[in-house]
C-alpha cells in the first residue's frame, strides 16, 4: 500500500551532541535528517555545544539549534537553557524524537510536561557505569514507559536487551543504515598513494580508539603473524594501545589516527578485510562495521549479541567468533588471509546484503512511516497498516 506523504510534518530531534563529523548516534541523526526531505519531513535537531558562536545554522536541509553546554557529569551534558529551548522547538514539532541513552534528556523530556507524540531510538544499553544506572534506573524506566514507540537498530539487540524485554509492545526494528553516495570517491592518486604506504593486501578497523572496540585482543591477535593490520582513528585510549604494539614488537600494525573522509573512504576500497574486535555491549550496532559491507568487504567481528552480528553473518558476510579470544579471532584471520576467493565472495554478499537491509533511503522510508503511523490517531485519520521491517 503507498500512502500519500502528509507535507509539512515537522519533527524535532534530541541528543547530547551533533556536529558535522559524524560517527556512531549523529551519523544516524544526520542521515535521518537529510533522508526526511525525501518524506515531505522538516527535520530540527537540538543539542548541546560549548561554542555558541553558532547558535543556530542550517545543514543540508535541516535546523541545528544549539543550547550552551554547562557543564558534563559521567559523559552526560547538562545544560540550563536547554529546557526552555526544548519547549519551544517542542510546541512547534509533531513528533519528537529521543536519542537513547542520555540521563539529562529525561530530565528534560518530564520537566518540559511533553503531550507531542513521542518516539525513542533505543541505540545502546547503559553498560559500564553500573553505580549510576543505580541511581539513574528509575527516571529511565520512566521515560521509556512514557514514550509511545521505541525503536532499536536490529533483532539481536531487541533478543539480548534485558531492559528492552520489559517494553516489547511498543518496540520496532529499523536498521540503521547508510547513503554511499555521501561518501567522496576515491581518487586514483589517494588509492596509489594508500597503496605505496601500507600495501596492497591489509587488514582495517575504523572507529574511535575506546574501551569497548576490543582493540587490545586484535594486538594480542597479532602476536606471532605479518599480516599488515591498519588502525585509523583516535580516541582515549590510543596511547596505551601504541605502547602495547611497541612491548611486542608489532611493527606490521600502523596507527594513522584520524584520516579525511577521502582518505577513509580509500582505505576501505583497497583493503583486504575489515576487523572489528568490538567484545562488550557498549558497541550496540557499529557504523564502522556496516561501511566495511558497503564497500564489499569480507568481515571479522565477536559474537556480543548486538546488531554487529546483524551485519556481519557468520559464513555469510565474513567470520564471528567470541569475544575476548584473540586467539579465535587469530584463526578467523588465518582463515580469510589464505582462502582470497573465499574472502572475495564473503566481501559480495557483505555488499548485497548492506543494500538490502541497511542503505540510508529504506532507513528515512522506515521512519517516516512509522512518524505518519503515530500521527494518524492525532489528525484522526485510520491507518492500519502495521510497519513491517526486513531483518
Amino acid at each position: 500500500m503507498i500512502r500519500p506523504q502528509q507535507s509539512n510534518m515537522r519533527v524535532l530531534h534530541f541528543y547530547r551532541t551533533y556536529s558535522q563529523s559524524y560517527g556512531g548516534i549523529e551519523q544516524v541523526i544526520y542521515q535521518l535528517c537529510v533522508g526526511a526531505n525525501s518524506q515531505g519531513i522538516q527535520a530540527q535537531v537540538l543539542t548541546l555545544s560549548r561554542d555558541m558562536r553558532e547558535p543556530q545554522l542550517d545543514l543540508e536541509g535541516h535546523t541545528v539549534v544549539r543550547a550552551k553546554l554547562d557543564f558534563e557529569i559521567a559523559s552526560t551534558g547538562f545544560s540550563f537553557s536547554a529546557l526552555k529551548k526544548f519547549r519551544q522547538l517542542a510546541e512547534q514539532a509533531d513528533i519528537i524524537h529521543y536519542h537513547f541513552p542520555w540521563p539529562f534528556m529525561d530530565v528534560v523530556h518530564f520537566a518540559a510536561g511533553v503531550k507531542k507524540p513521542t518516539v525513542l531510538t533505543y541505540h545502546s544499553d547503559i553498560v559500564r557505569q553500573w553505580f549510576l544506572l543505580s541511581l539513574y534506573r528509575p527516571l529511565m524506566r520512566r521515560l521509556l514507559a512514557s514514550v509511545d514507540r521505541i525503536v532499536v537498530a536490529s533483532p539481536n539487540y531487541l533478543a539480548s536487551s534485558t531492559v528492552l524485554n520489559h517494553y516489547k509492545s511498543k518496540v520496532e526494528v529499523i536498521p540503521f543504515g547508510l547513503d554511499r553516495q555521501r561518501y567522496p570517491a576515491p581518487t586514483a592518486q589517494s588509492l596509489e598513494t594508500w597503496t605505496s604506504r601500507v600495501g596492497a593486501k591489509f587488514f582495517l578497523f575504523v572507529g574511535v580508539l575506546r574501551y569497548y572496540k576490543g582493540l587490545h585482543i586484535l594486538l594480542d591477535a597479532a602476536k606471532g603473524s605479518n599480516y599488515p593490520i591498519i588502525i585509523v582513528g583516535a580516541g582515549p585510549i590510543e596511547t596505551s594501545l601504541k605502547r602495547q604494539a611497541r612491548k611486542h614488537g608489532l611493527d606490521h600494525v600502523h596507527f594513522l589516527g584520524a584520516v579525511s573522509d577521502q582518505d577513509k573512504v580509500a582505505l576501505l576500497s583497497l583493503c583486504y578485510a575489515v576487523v572489528f574486535p568490538s567484545h562488550l555491549r557498549s558497541e550496540a550496532f557499529g557504523i564502522s562495521l556496516l561501511e566495511g559491507a558497503m564497500h564489499g568487504k569480507p568481515m571479522i567481528s565477536s559474537e556480543i549479541g548486538t546488531g554487529t552480528s546483524f551485519i556481519n553473518v557468520h559464513e555469510q558476510t565474513g567470520l564471528v567468533v567470541p569475544p575476548s579470544d584473540p586467539r579465535a579471532f587469530r584463526n578467523a584471520m588465518d582463515k580469510l588471509w589464505n582462502k582470497p576467493e573465499r574472502a572475495k565472495s564473503m566481501g559480495q554478499r557483505a555488499a548485497e546484503r548492506y543494500q538490502a537491509l541497511f542503505t540510508a533511503k529504506m532507513m528515512s522510508q522506515a521512519y517516516a512511516d512509522l512518524y505518519r503511523q503515530m500521527l494518524a490517531p492525532v489528525n484522526g485519520l485510520a491507518d492500519n497498516t502495521a510497519l513491517t521491517v526486513r531483518t
